[in-house]
């Protein structure tokens, strides 16, 4: 595995590289095999495979938040070269954002203003932003993501289109684990107690029989609960589980 860590440095990769099909992973690192299935698939579907780890401050709406971010970035490493991934890409905020965030993405459409943006004011602002530079940098053939994010990936297929992006934005199953919660780097915050009772938030929000019914459940649970919600055919939730929030979006 290489790793790039400057931006003229990869610029010169890629050149070398553009008659090769291109799979990107952008990750914030602490990574897991949901983040794994991702480079399999690329793996599986492109010649060379680049995955990036950049904590994006800009789509944190606490700073605490944003320190508290789990950083695994050896134990990162390790995962990768294992997976046998062709380039590790990893800039410094300086270079991301050398503009100091002037200029910005933003989707004034109803999805940037319902669930996770009405809960996380200007996330999607600073997600949408990094994304689009990332894919500026890398020029992928294929870009892949979740869809436990699910609204976030409606977000980058819609911003994709708008900016005449060739980059084909992939949308990859939600990895779960046996007992059914969805892989996320926040679960390994979560205590035994918690972990516990975070198993039965996809349970509920599978089986009730409304997004009301639901909600009802898990807060009889004590669960802290942000919103239900039944769209694009999606039954999408999030929660706080103490001071660590989960979400999920199951399909109806």
């Amino acid at each position: 595995m290489n790793i790039v860590t400057k931006l003229s440095d990869w610029q010169a990769i890629r050149k070398k590289n553009n008659n090769k099909s291109i799979g990107f992973v952008h990750t914030m690192g602490h990574l897991h095999a949901g983040h794994l299935s991702l480079c399999a698939r690329s793996q599986a579907e492109n010649d060379l495979t680049i995955v990036a780890i950049f904590v994006n401050a800009t789509q944190f709406n606490q700073i605490e938040d944003f320190n508290h971010y789990p950083r695994t970035l050896e134990e990162d490493k390790a995962l990768l070269f294992k997976q046998q991934i062709d380039y590790l890409l990893l800039l410094q905020a300086e270079t991301i954002y050398c503009d100091n965030y002037h200029i910005q993405i933003h989707d004034t459409s109803d999805l940037s203003k319902i669930l996770e943006a009405a809960f996380r004011p200007g996330h999607f602002i600073g997600m949408l932003t990094v994304v689009l530079k990332f894919l500026n940098i890398v020029r992928p053939t294929r870009s892949y993501y979740g869809e436990k994010d699910y609204q976030q990936l409606l977000l980058i297929k819609k911003m994709a289109l708008a900016f005449f992006l060739e980059t084909e934005i992939v949308s990859c199953p939600t990895l779960r684990a046996p007992d059914g919660l969805a892989l996320s780097s926040r679960n390994t915050r979560l205590s035994l107690e918690q972990r516990a009772k975070a198993s039965h938030f996809p349970t509920i929000l599978k089986r009730a029989s409304s997004p009301e019914e639901a909600m009802h459940r898990l807060k009889n649970l004590g669960f802290s609960v942000d919103y239900v919600s039944d769209h694009w055919g999606r039954r999408l939730a999030a929660l706080h589980v103490g001071e660590v929030r989960l979400i999920d979006a199951l399909p109806l």
